[in-house]
Parts: structure tokens; sequence; C-alpha cells
């Protein structure tokens, strides 16, 4: 039995989420007897006080009745425990006698308590909360890498005393079957998002408003654009927020922009499908799934040239530096030529081939084993 651990559903980090369910319907496709646990929301649902106190009695849940369901579950059968997020390291303290592989998709919160990451910055308590992570993620017996950046802050943070470290590389797959759609299918589905115009083009992004998601820049980088054609911008996933909003009123494009909250992934898909390029200026990321769920439907990729975007997008994204917005705004107006945007689109589908092709389950399955 392999005992996997996912994230308290309060916090909503959809992607930590989405891994965890990958990664439970996997092993059970693949014949291994598998459970995912994680902690339940009891006092966090005290929501009328504020999201302050609400966090803070979250962690009654996470750090003081998890743990004794975690013990109480690991006495029963189970033979290997997997955490699903390095976020969760902690909870290997109250593991004891079992195996323990970690998945790590970022350092980013952990260097962002060191002081490298300005996008990440953390308080006082965030910043015991991370040493507590790193330390949690030393007593594993193996720590996975979804990306080669990943991997390298993980060899140089992560300190293991007692014996030779085990660190693995093994990107992410796609959580869903992304795939090329017939145009007709894919604008029916659209047909349903108000203030979308199926007769103008329009740009997408996919993604959250954590600073590190850059989405001023993508606000900025299609302003830049506005007077030489007539497109759309999208915004996908979590709703902007006031500031950004008030900002594509600044720029003037506000009446341009439309925003999808939280799509499920049929009709993401379908986004993918349609979208003239997925803009994703990203400053830092620990994979990038966006980037090859979108290259999976034929949607070619405009990110900003570092690590990991540069490399899960390879040679078939479009990249430049995450300052330089008027060459974002220029690869963005190339695209409006169906010719050069048909070339980019191929790559995509070429490129997304490498990450449908790489199975992860039979690498993890051999790792366990």
């Amino acid at each position: 039995m392999v005992l996997l651990i996912g994230n308290y559903p309060a916090d909503q980090q959809q992607s930590m989420q989405r891994f965890a369910q990958m990664m439970l319907r996997s092993l059970t496709t693949a014949g291994v007897a598998a459970e995912l646990i994680a902690p339940r929301p009891f006092f966090g649902k005290v929501r009328w006080a504020g999201r302050f106190v609400a966090k803070w009695l979250g962690y009654i849940d996470k750090f003081l009745l998890f743990p004794r369901e975690l013990k109480r579950r690991i006495a029963h059968g189970v033979e290997l425990v997997h955490i699903c997020d390095h976020s969760n390291a902690m909870y290997s303290r109250w593991i004891r006698n079992r195996p323990i592989v970690v998945t790590c998709h970022d350092l980013l919160a952990v260097r962002g308590a060191l002081g490298e990451v300005p996008d990440t910055p953390a308080s006082a308590t965030g910043k015991y909360l991370q040493r507590w992570v790193l330390s949690g993620l030393a007593k594993a017996s193996a720590i996975v890498c979804v990306s080669q950046a990943t991997l390298r802050d993980v060899q140089r943070l992560v300190r293991q005393k007692d014996r030779c470290p085990r660190f693995l590389h093994i990107p992410l797959g796609l959580n869903y079957p992304y795939r090329r759609q017939e145009c007709a299918r894919a604008r029916q589905s659209l047909a349903a998002i108000k203030g979308l115009a199926l007769d103008r083009a329009f740009v997408l992004h996919v993604g959250s408003n954590l600073r590190m998601k850059n989405r001023e820049g993508v606000l900025r980088v299609f302003a830049l654009t506005k007077s030489d054609w007539r497109g759309q911008l999208v915004f996908a996933g979590e709703k902007l927020t006031p500031q950004l909003r008030s900002l594509g009123g600044q720029l003037g494009i506000l009446d341009r922009i439309i925003e999808v909250e939280n799509p499920p992934n049929e009709l993401l898909e379908a986004l993918y499908n349609s979208a003239l390029v997925l803009l994703y200026p990203s400053r830092y990321e620990g994979f990038g799934w966006p980037i090859i769920e979108a290259q999976a439907c034929g949607c070619p990729v405009i990110c900003a040239d570092r690590e990991p975007m540069s490399d899960i997008g390879g040679d078939a994204a479009l990249t430049a530096p995450v300052e330089d917005e008027a060459a974002m705004a220029r690869a963005l107006l190339n695209l409006t030529d169906p010719t050069e945007r048909a070339c980019w689109s191929e790559k995509s589908l070429r490129n997304a081939q490498r990450f449908v092709a790489d199975d992860p389950t039979a690498q993890y399955l051999a790792l366990y084993h």
C-alpha cells in the first residue's frame, strides 16, 4: 500500500491537488494499492473572523489534528509514504520505519525566506515554516524534482547528514489528456464564455495572481500591441485583483479583457486550441504546466528565457528576457500571420510529445520498488 499525502483543501493550491489526484489515478490504473489522505478543514472552516484568523486555525488542522490521523493510518498496512507536495515535507517527522518519497515542485518559498527570490518574501513565521520544510526534506528517503532547475536548488539547499542523498529528476506529465481539437468543436465550447467575441483572435494567460506569475507583464505586453490588431486578452484561472483591473484600465485595454474563473479541463482545452498564443511571462516557476498543456493543443507559447520555462518549452517556445516586454509584443504580433503561427503550432505539438511519451508513473514505480 502506497499512502499519498495531499494538500489542505482550504489552501486552494489547485495545481498541487491536481498532481496528487493524478498520482492516485495513475497508481490505481497501474494496479498499485494506493490511498490519498490530506488534512481536513475543521477549525480552518471558520471564515467569519477573517482570512488571517482562518489561516492560524488551519494550522491546528494541519499540524495538530492531521499528524494523529497520519500515524494511525500508517500503522495499518502502509509500506511507503509519498508526500505529493514538498511544502508538506514537515510531516516526515511523524513517519517512522517507512520509506518516504517527496515530490519537490520548487523551492521558491524556501529561497524567498532566504532572501534569494524577491517575489516570494516570508514573514518571521514564514521563515520558520520554510526551515521546517527543509528539515522535513532532509528526512526523506528520496526527493523527486520536477525540473532540472528545482533539482539544482535541492542539491544546494537540502542537507542530509546521516546518509547519501537520493535526488532524482522526474518531469511532470500532463494531468489531463490535452490534445488538438477541431475548430468547430472548440468554438462551440467557447460560446458560453460571456464577452468573448469568437470572430476576433485572443491571447491566453493561465494562472494565478501570485507576483511571480507576472500578470502585470501580461497586461503591459498586450497593451503594446493594441494599436496593431483588434485582439482580446483572456485570463483563465484566478480572477484579476482590483489592482490588476485598474492597471488594465490605465493601459486602455480593460474593454478587451475577458476573465474565465477556474475553467474545467474541457473548457481550458478549448481555450488552448482556439488561442492565438499562450502568453506566459512568469518570472519564476517550478515547472510550468500551462506551457506543455498549450503545446499539446498546438497553441504556441511566449515565455521568459529562463529555466525551467525555456527548458520545458524547448525550441518550440518563443522566449525573451522577462524584462523585454517589447520583444514579447513583437513575437505576439508575428503570430498574427497564419503561416508563422502554423509553423510554431507544429513545433509545439512535437515538443509536447516529450511529456506525453515519458510516463512519470513508471519512473515513480521503479523508485518505489
